[in-house]
């Protein structure tokens, strides 16, 4: 995804490799999310960035079903806890998403950074984490309770109030200074932090 989008920056901001790639970083560490400095800055339509980046991603190359996800949400127990996907991909990308990884019908539902919105909201913001508190209906910040893998949103998260998680993915280094509320390795840490929400 990062050379789709390092080519995006190159081609359609005439930058060099390296200028393209560092603008890139630069905007994601600024706003989030690459397509935000891109709409900002450059007045980029982010419906075409999407076609062109998201979906035009091989992913059923790279994503398989993942049986021990899919156990860890069908061992959630629903009465307590509402499984819902936020994710800063347009929804289109997000819904293919969890499609390849089999766990689609193990969410209530989605929010989404609407990129074809006039404005474009995405975490860490705390507008979108507001927009995600309404659609998934949660009576206050402190209901809430998010995993993510970018230490960013989960600061974000919890400045809000929500419970957060950074997933340390296994390649990466951890953090100078913890992000979320908690941080793990492996998303079957979760059983163990949050045995209340486990059948």
């Amino acid at each position: 995804m990062s050379n789709l989008i390092d080519e995006y920056f190159e081609t359609h901001l005439a930058l060099s490799k390296e200028e393209a790639n560092q603008l890139h970083l630069r905007y994601y560490k600024d706003y989030g999310l690459a397509i935000e400095g891109l709409v900002r800055h450059h007045k980029v339509d982010p419906l075409e960035y999407n076609r062109n980046v998201d979906d035009a991603l091989p992913l059923e190359e790279v994503i398989k079903p993942d049986p021990q996800l899919r156990r860890l949400l069908e061992d959630l127990d629903t009465t307590k806890v509402k499984p819902w996907l936020f994710t800063n991909a347009y929804i289109t990308h997000g819904n293919r998403v969890v499609k390849l990884l089999k766990v689609e019908d193990l969410f209530e539902g989605i929010t989404y950074c609407d990129y074809g919105a006039e404005k474009l909201l995405c975490k860490p913001h705390k507008e979108m984490f507001l927009k995600a508190e309404k659609e998934a209906g949660a009576r206050s910040p402190q209901d809430c309770f998010f995993v993510d893998d970018s230490g960013l949103n989960a600061l974000g998260a919890r400045e809000r109030g929500w419970t957060s998680v950074h997933l340390v993915e296994p390649s990466e280094q951890n953090p100078p200074q913890r992000m979320g509320t908690y941080q793990v390795r492996s998303l079957q840490e979760l059983r163990d932090l949050f045995p209340q929400f486990f059948k």
